[in-house]
């Protein structure tokens, strides 16, 4: 129970010591090793490999439930603006109907579509990011112990930023998947190429598809519609990853700056006795603002990779994440690669927030 005991202190860095990069090392080790060192008995020493946790230990596995709460919470608060922030990465730049402005795209997304349209896509967003939290926030927790051989080494800033890059991967690499049939059905409702009705005559004369985006079915406006119609029409199961490369070179670096940032700030902003909730707070808003920032144009090429499949004319092909690059910059400059960075950022501070927040949280009640 020592080493439990010493999780719940106020850093998030609790399984290898407090938030400061100076003491979590000494602290865990000494914690760790003190407490093995005390008995001389022979029954002490064998009792050694029974502390150490198992895969299904009740401290791993609060960090897999911690996780997955934290997760639902941030997403679930911030819906309107993750869907927004989708939306604006993949319109054409010169396409009618555009979603432009942060809070006019929201009253237009109100006006058209309701609460039901600031929630779309919020459910396989949940199921996506239950399981993705989790991964990542338990994988992050084992790897600085693992890293740091439990303590005997300290825990520095690259180890961190390691231990979160690794986590992020990890995390993505299982969920990808819902990922992007989360991406399409984000997109699948929204009017961004609505047009006026065309006459009768246009409509004979013209031998253009009616487009993708308006004309998805009831069936393929579902979790498993629409996995179901990227496998069959767009290549099999490895359509379901398509934006993999993108996603993991921009989430590693993401995901590590943003542990890495938290747990730096934390020993800034939240020193002992001061750890109210606005500071832990605090400090998640600006870790993930400023992951967010660095690796954004990574997250634009994701999007533009994830959703190439459904273009109808009015979305261009791309045969690549740099194609993709390529073509951004040719057409639409180094702006191009920061397309709703705004609502993405207005989006970021609270969910990174709320997510570090819940986690402690969920991790203190449950491991005490």
């Amino acid at each position: 129970m020592t080493s439990e005991r010493t999780s719940t202190s106020p850093s998030f860095s609790a399984p290898s010591g407090p938030g400061s990069p100076s003491a979590p090392g000494s602290s865990a080790g000494t914690g760790e090793s003190g407490s093995l060192a005390a008995p001389s008995s022979p029954t002490a020493a064998v009792a050694e490999p029974a502390r150490k946790p198992t895969l299904l230990s009740p401290e791993i596995s609060s960090y897999f439930i911690a996780g997955g709460f934290a997760g639902a919470a941030s997403r679930t608060v911030v819906s309107p603006l993750e869907r927004l922030k989708i939306i604006q990465q993949v319109q054409n730049r010169g396409s009618s109907g555009r979603y432009d402005g942060v809070w006019k795209s929201l009253v237009r997304m109100w006006n058209e579509e309701g609460f039901r349209g600031f929630m779309r896509g919020n459910g396989i967003n949940c199921v996506r990011i239950i399981p993705y939290s989790a991964v990542q926030f338990t994988t992050y927790e084992q790897l600085k112990k693992w890293l740091t051989n439990h303590g005997a080494r300290p825990l520095d800033t690259p180890t961190r930023l390691l231990a979160g890059a690794l986590a992020g991967i990890t995390s993505v690499c299982t969920t990808y998947p819902l990922d992007l049939v989360r991406s399409r059905l984000s997109i699948a409702t929204a009017t961004m190429n609505a047009t006026p009705p065309p006459t009768a005559s246009a409509a004979l004369s013209s031998s253009a598809p009616l487009s993708a985006l308006r004309s998805a079915t009831r069936m393929e406006a579902t979790m498993w519609g629409m996995t179901l119609k990227v496998v069959r029409e767009e290549g099999g199961v490895r359509a379901l990853y398509r934006g993999l490369v993108a996603t993991a070179m921009g989430v590693a670096p993401y995901v590590g700056i943003n542990f890495a940032a938290y747990e730096a700030l934390r020993g800034w902003v939240t020193p002992p006795g001061k750890a109210s909730a606005w500071r832990k707070l605090t400090c998640g808003a600006l870790a993930g603002s400023i992951s967010q920032t660095l690796t954004y144009p990574f997250d634009v090429l994701r999007r533009k990779m994830q959703v190439t499949g459904i273009q109808d004319g009015s979305m261009v092909k791309y045969n690549g994440a740099l194609d993709a690059m390529r073509q951004i910059l040719r057409t639409e400059g180094v702006a191009g690669m920061y397309r709703g960075l705004w609502p993405n950022l207005l989006k970021v501070a609270p969910s990174i927030a709320t997510s570090f927040y819940t986690y402690e949280l969920a991790k203190e009640f449950l491991i005490s």
